[in-house]
């Protein structure tokens, strides 16, 4: 796992070794067994995130290649081939085929995630696949139920759980001081007018408040749709959802499509015995853990060259643990069933909102799935 830097060089390389990028090379990380890697639905978040961590793992010593990539579009898809010197395929059909992946990145439309990693995991390709893990209950348990069959693994796109500020948070409370926590609290503000505010966004809050919290028991949502400003129909733009935890824990998520997105957008509160600590922007972890004494915070330094935007988001670590799933060598940070509990969240906020009740949790994925789309068609 990538050293708890905060995001910049390991302080060893750069100082005891003077190598201040961090680049020279590492006998232990080369040694690993290669990993050749596929992308589904190579757009906007493979170029901008996942491509680039890839990249930085490579140049960091690490064995694994980007074979193929699959996009419908050809000018992009060349773009892409002659940019990383892999191969482009407009089917991907063709590309899990024809080339020998140990893994794939799903990247595609949410509708299609479940159809292209069943396709992968039938073929006994590794699959990480970008949140949410689907758009149906039903069709996320099928893609869990098909990993564990063909005993292929099966990751979800959870990179908060891997950036730096959550992941030295998550510490100090398996660790403490935050240890045991009563209560949770998390901020989310999407102010694009062209995504869904559960979906798209506040997914992300879902699955940190089970990283944190642990599983959950009863979800009970309210919302507004006031302002009416998306560009197509959703049923809210302001939410609040409460939470009951397995642990006896209590917690709340609330969530805006109608604020600045930001200044600020995310924010992470967990309330232990006497500490408790806050995560900013996905930036800054304050850790407070004394009446008198003062408080704690890591926040990377800016302007700094050293810092890289692929580890503090999240995906570089996140990519590290799928090539370290594959390879054997650790159990994932965030699993198939994972995506399917941070998307069940989703769907019972949905369906508080529509009952104007509590929702009990598991849910039948069935009856679930059909009230829940029923209810969108209705208020959307």
């Amino acid at each position: 796992m990538l050293e708890d830097t905060y995001g910049h060089s390991p302080i060893k390389k750069m100082f005891e070794l003077a190598d201040v990028y961090g680049v020279g090379y590492d006998e232990e990380r080369a040694a690993k067994k290669p990993i050749r890697l596929g992308i589904i639905g190579a757009g906007g978040v493979a170029l901008s995130k996942h491509i680039p961590a890839i990249m930085r793992l490579k140049t960091i010593w690490e064995p694994v290649e980007l074979v193929a990539v699959s996009r419908r579009d050809e000018r992009a898809g060349k773009k892409i081939e002659s940019m990383y010197g892999c191969r482009w395929c407009a089917d991907y059909g063709q590309m899990i085929e024809k080339e020998t992946l140990d893994g794939v990145l799903v990247l595609g439309p949410d509708d299609l995630h479940a159809e292209h990693s069943i396709a992968c995991m039938e073929r006994g390709i590794a699959v990480l696949v970008e949140k949410p893990i689907t758009r149906s209950l039903v069709q996320s348990r099928k893609m869990c139920e098909v990993a564990e069959e063909r005993n292929v693994p099966l990751m979800t796109v959870s990179n908060k759980r891997c950036s730096p500020p959550y992941r030295r948070a998550k510490q100090f409370v398996e660790n403490g001081p935050v240890s045991n926590p009563a209560m949770f609290c998390g901020k989310f503000n999407l102010g694009y007018d062209y995504v869904d505010l559960f979906e798209a966004g506040t997914i992300h809050l879902f699955d940190l408040t089970r990283f944190f919290m642990g599983d959950v028991n009863t979800v009970n949502a309210i919302g507004v749709n006031k302002y009416h400003r998306n560009r197509w129909p959703y049923p809210i733009d302001n939410a609040m959802v409460q939470f009951e935890f397995t642990s006896g824990a209590v917690g709340t998520v609330y969530t805006s499509a109608t604020a600045v997105s930001l200044k600020p957008w995310e924010r992470v509160e967990v309330y232990a015995n006497k500490a408790w600590l806050s995560v900013e922007d996905q930036y800054e972890l304050v850790l407070y853990d004394s009446e008198q004494g003062p408080a704690k915070s890591w926040k990377p330094v800016i302007p700094n060259t050293l810092i890289f935007d692929e580890e503090f988001g999240g995906f570089m670590g996140l990519i590290e643990n799928f090539l370290q799933v594959i390879r054997g060598e650790e159990k994932p940070i965030v699993t198939g069933w994972d995506g399917h509990r941070a998307y069940e969240l989703n769907v019972a906020s949905h369906l508080s909102l529509a009952r104007k009740a509590r929702v009990e949790l598991p849910l039948d994925p069935e009856a679930a799935d059909a009230e829940c789309r029923q209810w969108l068609r209705a208020e959307g």
